[in-house]
């Protein structure tokens, strides 16, 4: 990355802003904006997260905020009710609450005299939601927004229920948040009130999974702030991005083909990250495209920004499986609309662990075609990676061979021809169980001549969600059934000499949760399909070989690193008493910001384990230490969930620990039990 530090405007800021609620709760925001804005207002652009300002995020805040700032606008970095700074108790994710606040965050800057009146919003994950949900609710001021990592769709699009199959990541992202939301203000801004603050928060704040884990099904707990329910709420331009590696790899596409306003997409290679911070890269110059956007949508620019494609994505090559790449070989390629007119569903049948060529147009026919049968083993999906990467290798699956051990496997002849295809591959199937609650795993792999099979996308579906994730149904054993399994979008390229793979498996642990048994599926062949979403191959010239610019951003604050960082990924397997176990370390070590003199720490512990194949053997387990340090304050929160379960219902046992240096001064254990609902 380039830093730039020659930018258009002088700039200041503002490191702490009181901004008042309604009910009179003060929320804490950063400011950095032009020094002209005293006299000649700029627009606003808000970010509203609950990741903590002042310290966790600093210094990624560091180098977009004040760059974007440099360009003509003032930037907000506002800490959600209940984290960092801010008054209050945030107790889940997107409430009503959260969402009335950033309309009166908007309301209150558009009445500042730095301001012109006029708003943006932007952010990556959960500032991304706040963006898209406050943009469905047309507050006055919001004229445009810029959202990265997004969904549409709480719940089968987000870290819940893929598929209406439960993620590991339900588990995982809520011991993030619950650790995050029982951490203290700090004493420099908030004075000798922070302990009551912190208190506050201990006493009312409990295990995110529980909210979570109680609406198993698309119920009004899941469509509140779900864009999907009704596209047309969002009346202002959308710029939208995401990554091929990301778990939100779908909204990009949905926004494009459903919204009816200005706007544009772009998918790179990347994790879960910023554009201009994207890995595997390569990056690009995202804060560029950001500051045209507002400069035309804010200030009224006439520079062109909607010309072109709608639609700019990274065609990515083959690769040999790894659990992390630096960069992923590809190019970008473009489509002025979406959906593209020259992408071509292809259907190719199945046939007895055979794909048809994916030259076949249409589906096979329906028949009474031979049935083949799988029953996976709990071992198929330790190589399957996170559902979303966050750059903390090794996240990424890797070679699928192994996990092909347990599946039922499908492939076709070695390609003759390069094939690409850009979208979402879709799986039909004719199936039956023996079981009332089953599950599908259904992977897209590129096999190399030498036998590496590197998964491209894949996709997951509880069969009692087969029809209705609001009202799913028990299957009927032995009864064929027709189901589709929709894979996650991607941009992918296939060579010559390679095969593509599809992978079935009736688990996919610990990436998605089990279901209460092992169940046998017996898929019927002739009358089952794969259908790819075929791109032709570009014309030369299509789009420039560099469509963006390098990536540029301030100079990041200055921090320096006390411990190191740890990050872990073992597997590991007892072949005396059949234990599997995977563990995950994601430790940041400590670090001391320079600029205020704080040290903090953020460390995750994450276990998933099974017994045999005894689908009641299923745990997981997420443990959070995060550490605020001065000379003269020292404290902790270390928070603990488990998850198991038995045939009938799901065991939350939990734990929240408040540390004053040395000295426990609270402790709060949860233990609950959530029946499970055709999961």
């Amino acid at each position: 990355m380039r830093y730039v530090t020659n930018l258009p405007y002088a700039t200041k800021e503002e490191e702490h802003v009181s901004i008042p609620m309604p009910d009179g709760v003060q929320l804490s925001a950063r400011v950095w904006r032009p020094t002209s804005s005293d006299n000649e207002p700029v627009p606003a652009v808000l970010e509203y997260i609950p990741y903590r300002k002042r310290d966790l995020t600093s210094v990624r805040d560091s180098i977009h905020h004040p760059y974007i700032a440099g360009h003509g606008y003032a930037c907000v970095r506002v800490d959600v009710r209940g984290t960092g700074d801010s008054d209050g108790v945030l107790k889940d994710e997107y409430l009503e609450q959260e969402q009335a606040d950033a309309e009166a965050v908007l309301a209150w800057l558009a009445e500042q005299p730095w301001c012109d009146g006029t708003t943006g919003m932007m952010g990556i994950s959960w500032g991304a939601f706040a963006a898209l949900q406050v943009a469905a609710r047309r507050p006055p001021s919001l004229r445009a927004i810029v959202i990265a990592s997004f969904t549409d769709d709480r719940h089968a699009d987000d870290m819940h229920y893929m598929g209406g199959a439960m993620l590991s990541d339900n588990l995982a992202e809520a011991g993030t948040m619950f650790a995050y939301a029982t951490c203290p203000p700090d004493p420099a801004v908030v004075g000798d009130r922070w302990r009551d603050m912190w208190h506050e928060r201990l006493d009312n704040t409990g295990p995110w999974v529980l909210p979570w884990l109680r609406h198993q099904r698309r119920d009004d707990y899941w469509r509140h702030a779900s864009v999907s329910e009704n596209y047309q709420d969002v009346q202002c331009p959308v710029l939208a991005s995401s990554g091929w590696a990301d778990g939100y790899s779908n909204a990009v596409t949905r926004l494009l083909g459903n919204l009816d306003v200005p706007r544009k997409g772009l998918i790179g290679p990347w994790s879960h990250k910023f554009p201009h911070l994207g890995e595997p890269g390569p990056a690009i110059g995202y804060l560029q495209e950001v500051v045209r956007w507002w400069d035309h949508w804010l200030k009224g620019v006439d520079n062109g920004v909607m010309d072109g494609p709608m639609l700019q994505t990274w065609m990515q090559d083959s690769v040999p499986p790894s659990t992390s790449y630096e960069e992923r070989p590809g190019r970008w390629v473009a489509e002025p609309t979406w959906p593209s007119p020259q992408i071509r569903p292809v259907t190719c049948p199945l046939t007895r662990h055979r794909i048809g060529s994916p030259g076949e147009d249409g589906a096979a026919g329906e028949g009474d075609g031979a049935a083949m049968t799988v029953r996976s083993p709990l071992s198929v999906g330790q190589f399957a990676g996170k559902w979303a990467s966050y750059n903390a290798p090794p996240d990424l699956p890797y070679d699928q061979r192994e996990e092909d051990g347990g599946s039922l496997v499908f492939e076709t002849e070695p390609l003759t021809e390069r094939l690409e295809i850009l979208g979402s591959p879709s799986v039909e199937l004719d199936i039956s169980a023996d079981e009332p609650v089953a599950m599908v795993a259904a992977r897209l792999s590129d096999v190399s001549p030498d036998g590496a099979a590197t998964r491209v996308t894949y996709g997951l579906l509880n069969l009692t969600r087969r029809d209705s994730a609001e009202d799913p149904e028990p299957l009927e054993p032995g009864r064929r059934y027709r189901a589709t399994v929709h894979l996650n979008g991607v941009a992918q390229a296939f060579p010559p000499g390679h095969r593509i793979r599809l992978s079935l498996s009736t688990s996919y642990w610990p990436l998605a949760w089990p279901p209460p048994k092992p169940a046998l599926l017996s898929v019927h062949e002739g009358s089952s399909t794969l259908t790819l979403p075929v791109r032709p191959t570009d014309e030369p010239g299509e789009v420039p070989s560099k469509p963006f610019d390098e990536p540029e951003g301030t100079p990041p604050l200055a921090v320096s690193r006390l411990t190191p960082p740890e990050q872990r990924w073992d597997v590991k397997r007892d072949l005396i008493g059949y234990h599997s176990e995977l563990e995950i370390v994601k430790d940041q070590g400590l670090i001391r910001f320079d600029e205020i003199g704080l040290d903090a720490g953020r460390r995750a512990y994450e276990r998933y384990g099974t017994v045999a194949d005894d689908f009641t053997s299923v745990r997981g387990e997420s443990t959070w230490t995060m550490r605020f340090r001065r000379e003269d304050w020292d404290v902790r929160v270390v928070t603990h969930t488990r998850l198991s379960c038995d045939e009938q219902d799901f065991f939350v046992d939990a734990t929240l620990d408040g540390y004053e240096g040395d000295r426990r001064v609270f402790s709060r254990t949860w233990n609950e039990t959530v029946p499970r609902d055709l999961l």
